[in-house]
């Protein structure tokens, strides 16, 4: 679960990073409103992607560890 929390706060430190480089940067309102959608829509899919990862990580720790008793049976 360690590697986890770390994995999860890199991606949230790089989209706080982000956002924040865009708000700052002298552009438009609507480029700037454009930017931080597209920043909202690519950490989305790093979180879903993650989010996938490590359900299927469970998944796989779960099947492991009922063949286990299974077989101990």
């Amino acid at each position: 679960m360690k590697t986890n929390k770390v994995i999860l706060g890199i991606i949230s430190g790089m989209a706080i990073g982000a956002v924040l480089g865009v708000l700052f940067a002298p552009d438009k309102g609507t480029n700037t409103r454009k930017k931080i959608a597209k920043k909202g829509s690519n950490l989305e899919k790093g979180v879903k992607s993650q989010l996938d990862y490590l359900t299927n990580k469970i998944s796989n720790k779960i099947k492991e560890t009922k063949e286990t008793i299974e077989g101990n049976q």
